[in-house]
């Protein structure tokens, strides 16, 4: 028989058992991505508590419409094609207003103003900050890291932004995100009173110091921490003396260290290891790194979602990793994402148009999409990006007399590219149409050619594809605006020129004397041959024993004589010295102008009549037409181009065209009065006569 209290103690055990059992199902039952606390444990632990997901519920979002600041370093070529990367992922899962701080050198901003200006993607401001201010800053720190003077400047972000930012998430160029950055955000609400830094563990034992013999790292807190991605709390910083601190703990380290070998991330960690107090541990999936000794997987295979992958290897994408390939697929998903499918508005925010866009959206919207010519006037009112020098580009020293060739292409005449880089040995500026997976194409193309990627002197600027029209004449206009150079050879991808070309047209225009009040357009006949193979002529005598032996033809002869027929190729046999031509009705020649040329008409747009308008122009603003009797440049066979082809099959198409031509001309004798009359009236006589 069992006493009388027994049952009243064993139902107090029971109570105590089940309470026990709820505690522990809270703190340590449940999926750790889950967990309810992110205590930070220093001692190399690279997944458990630090593994937190930030879509736990215990997370709190800040308010929808909130402004988002995000600051990046990015400096040349190459990261400004990183960061756009960076960009579309980030824009791909957003929710939020977002304010970029771009910290730039004079070659990016130049970039990306131009990439931002023509994105216009909605809720999204730009601000640019000159990193020469910084340079001084940080010179004196010795750098073995291959990002140089740039890879320090996240230590001194603070004396650039503004005094009013509080709160920063500062990216490297090379990262891709994979959730909503919003969520990383939110991790400045865990910020304890002291924390001013929000870091992921660096998952690699570099600074354990055992990768290789006499490996000496900077001091680190257990495995330290990696600045590929930082939240910064600015004025907090301001606030413990940041700028005096790491100050003093790199000196104190550089008498030991002959030089930093991870650039800023070095100089953080050694002042993490004497105030840990200042870090704030972030869940090891907002920074998975896939450098060349990477533990990360220890990481990402427990985690039940990746938010930021890290290609901190200096060999970036083709970094050695047993899932490499599932981390550039993500990668690869966002290089070759249509950007501008991001022109779109956070939900439920209030409208932040960047400028010019609202006056845009209001013309599209007046457009009749069952107006024959719909196509026509909304490819005239779209806003192409432009990423301007795509590649790495050295501008040629300053000379009085020097010329770029300026010319356009899409992805179908890209194999034109390497013939015309052995004719043309000068600077060339070149707008490419492509789509954004197009434009890895052409990148992965390039690098692969011997020919195109030892010429550093060619601007290649990708406009991105947007409308079913090839917008020829913006796309001239965009190299038009990069040439560097005092004169310009304004030619067609599809024609090759003289082997001695560039030289002759130097010297032409210094005996011509062209600098000054005198405008000229130096006209260089056109020629073309009809077969796919055959030997270019070295010089004039060779070119008039091909063309009498019918190899070669005046350009278009059989198809639109009257395009080049004032060039006049029987004067051009026989001449000894430059002449001068009076303009025709339908005359497009390919010329050579000063840079500050009158710009082409951009409603011109497929085929038809888009150089014989910038031509009226050239005549319109009195430029005499001189032909040179030593230049000659050669048209190359080719499958037609869509354009063409629809010009020629389709009444509606050339009813457009000439719609766009009656309007040209009526703007002429808006702005030139009655000198524009001898326009309106060759076209009337052409058109009778047609």
């Amino acid at each position: 028989m069992l006493p009388r209290g027994r049952p009243r103690a064993m139902g107090v055990a029971v109570l105590l058992l089940l309470l026990l059992l709820v505690i522990g199902f809270f703190l340590f039952g449940r999926d750790p991505e889950y967990g309810l606390g992110t205590t930070a444990t220093l001692d190399g632990d690279l997944y458990g508590s630090r593994n937190l997901s930030a879509s736990s519920p215990q997370l709190l979002l800040p308010p929808k419409c909130e402004m988002l600041h995000v600051a990046v370093v990015c400096a040349g070529y190459n990261s400004s094609r990183e960061i756009v990367t960076l960009m579309k992922s980030v824009l791909f899962y957003r929710k939020n207003p977002l304010h970029l701080h771009l910290i730039t050198d004079a070659i990016a901003r130049n970039i990306l103003e131009t990439l931002f200006r023509t994105w216009m993607v909605p809720a999204v401001v730009v601000s640019f900050y000159d990193a020469e201010e910084l340079k001084p800053l940080v010179s004196w720190i010795p750098n073995k890291h291959y990002s140089g003077l740039y890879g320090l400047m996240k230590l001194v972000l603070p004396s650039i932004l503004p005094l009013s930012l509080a709160r920063v998430i500062v990216l490297d160029t090379d990262v891709t995100f994979s959730s909503d950055i919003v969520e990383l955000w939110a991790f400045f609400g865990h910020f304890s009173d002291k924390q001013v830094v929000g870091l992921v563990e660096n998952q690699s034992d570099w600074y354990l110091g055992n990768l290789w013999k006499n490996h000496r790292p900077w001091p680190a807190l257990g495995r330290g921490f990696n600045t590929g991605v930082i939240l910064l709390w600015l004025d907090r910083l301001q606030q413990t003396g940041w700028e005096q601190v790491w100050k003093l703990t790199a000196k104190r380290e550089l008498l030991t260290q002959t030089a930093t070998s991870l650039a800023d991330q070095d100089i953080f960690n050694a002042v993490i290891k004497e105030h840990p107090e200042l870090v704030h541990p972030l869940p090891c999936v907002w920074n998975v790194q896939l450098s060349d000794h990477t533990l990360a997987e220890r990481c990402y295979l427990e985690a039940a979602d990746l938010k930021v992958i890290h290609w901190n290897s200096p060999k970036k994408l083709q970094v050695k990793n047993k899932h490499a390939e599932f981390f550039r697929s993500l990668h690869l998903t966002f290089l070759g994402y249509d950007g501008k499918l991001l022109r779109r508005e956070p939900f439920g925010c209030p409208n932040h148009f960047p400028p010019g866009a609202e006056q845009l959206q209001q013309a599209l919207a007046q457009l009749d999409e069952e107006e024959p010519c719909f196509e026509f006037r909304q490819q005239q009112l779209t806003v192409h990006r432009v990423h301007i020098t795509f590649l790495s580009y050295q501008p040629p020293p300053p000379q009085p007399h020097d010329v770029t060739l300026v010319a356009q292409l899409s992805m179908d005449r890209l194999q034109m590219l390497e013939a015309l880089c052995r004719h043309w040995p000068g600077p060339m500026s070149l707008a490419l149409y492509l789509t954004d997976a197009e434009a890895q194409q052409f990148l992965h193309f390039v690098d692969m050619s011997p020919v195109l990627s030892v010429r550093k002197d060619v601007a290649y600027h990708v406009v991105y594809r947007d409308g079913p029209l090839y917008p020829v004449n913006q796309l001239r206009n965009v190299a038009l605006a990069q040439a560097l150079t005092p004169y310009v050879f304004l030619s067609d991808i599809d024609f090759l020129p003289a082997y001695s070309l560039y030289d002759y047209l130097r010297a032409s225009i210094e005996q011509l004397e062209l600098g000054g009040r005198r405008k000229a357009a130096l006209v260089v006949p056109a020629f073309e041959t009809l077969h796919y193979r055959f030997s270019f002529p070295k010089s004039k005598a060779e070119l008039l024993t091909l063309l009498d032996a019918g190899s070669l033809h005046t350009f278009r002869y059989h198809e639109w004589p009257q395009g080049h027929a004032s060039t006049d190729y029987s004067r051009w046999r026989e001449a000894q010295a430059p002449y001068r031509v009076q303009w025709s009705a339908h005359y497009e020649p390919y010329v050579v102008v000063p840079r500050d040329c009158p710009r082409y008409d951009p409603r011109f747009v497929g085929f038809g009549w888009n150089k014989v308008a910038h031509i009226i122009e050239l005549d319109a603003q009195e430029y005499e037409f001189l032909v040179l009797p030593e230049a000659f440049s050669i048209h190359l066979p080719h499958a037609p181009s869509l354009d063409i082809s629809r010009f020629r099959s389709s009444p509606t198409y050339r009813d457009c065209l000439q719609a766009l031509k009656e309007e040209f001309h009526q703007d002429l004798s808006r702005r030139y009065g009655s000198a524009a009359l001898k326009y309106l009236t060759a076209l009337q006589l052409s058109r009778s006569r047609a």
